[in-house]
C-alpha cells in the first residue's frame, strides 16, 4: 500500500492542529503591557506545544522517508497519533488558561505521554511490516534511548503536578529541548547506507 496518502492526510491534520491552537491566543483589550500580562500563560503553554508539534511533524516526516509501504495496522496506529495529537490544543489551552494549575498541567502531561506511546506503536509497527526487506528505520532507532527516557519523563512529571506544577513543566520543557536538538539518526543511516552501496 503506498504512504502517499498517509503522509498527506497527517501533515494536513498537523497544519489544522496548529492552526486551531492559534485561533486560542486572544486579541488583549488595552494597549499596555497590564493588558498583555494575563495572556502570558497562554502565550507560554502556546509556544511549548507548538514546538512539540514541530517535533512530532519533523520526526513523522522523517520516519516515512524510510517507509516503503503501509498497511491496514499502520494506518490506524497513525490515526491513533493523530487523535492525541488533536487533543493538544485543548490540553494547552486549559493548562494557560489555568495559569498552569495542578490539574490541568497533569492532563497535559497525559497527553504528551499518549502522543509519545502512540508515535512508538506506529514506529514499531512500520519497523515491523519492513523486516527483512528495508532495516533502514530500524537501524536508524536502535533502542529508542531520547523516546523511552521521554515517556519515563511524562510518567513522572503527570503525578508530580499534583505535588509542584512547576517540576512538571520543567519536565515538559526538557523533553521538549532534548528532541528539539537536531536527531540525525535517520539522515545518518540512509546517507551512510547510501554511500556504502555506492562504493559497492
Amino acid at each position: 500500500m503506498n504512504k502517499n496518502r498517509l503522509e498527506a492526510f497527517s501533515d494536513a491534520v498537523i497544519a489544522i492542529i496548529m492552526t486551531i491552537m492559534v485561533l486560542e491566543l486572544k486579541i488583549p483589550h488595552g494597549t499596555d503591557l497590564d493588558a498583555v500580562r494575563p495572556l502570558l500563560p497562554i502565550f507560554l503553554s502556546y509556544v511549548l506545544s507548538f514546538v512539540y508539534l514541530g517535533i512530532y511533524w519533523n520526526n513523522h516526516h522523517h520516519m516515512l522517508q524510510v517507509t516503503r509501504k503501509v498497511n491496514g495496522g499502520i494506518l490506524w496506529a497513525n490515526m491513533h497519533l493523530l487523535f492525541w495529537l488533536s487533543l493538544i490544543p485543548f490540553a494547552t489551552g486549559w493548562m494557560g488558561e489555568n495559569h498552569f494549575a495542578a490539574l490541568p498541567t497533569a492532563l497535559y502531561g497525559v497527553v504528551l505521554l499518549c502522543s509519545a506511546i502512540a508515535y512508538s506503536i506506529l514506529q514499531g509497527l512500520i519497523v515491523r511490516h519492513h523486516r527483512g526487506h528495508d532495516d533502514t528505520l530500524a537501524q536508524a532507532v536502535g533502542k529508542d534511548l531520547k523516546g523511552k527516557v521521554s515517556i519515563a519523563c511524562y510518567i513522572a512529571a503527570i503525578p508530580l503536578a499534583f505535588l509542584n506544577q512547576w517540576i512538571s513543566d520543567s519536565l515538559y520543557v526538557a523533553v521538549a529541548i532534548i528532541w528539539l536538538i537536531p536527531d540525525r539518526r535517520i539522515e545518518r543511516t540512509v546517507y551512510g547506507n547510501h554511500e556504502t552501496r555506492n562504493e559497492d
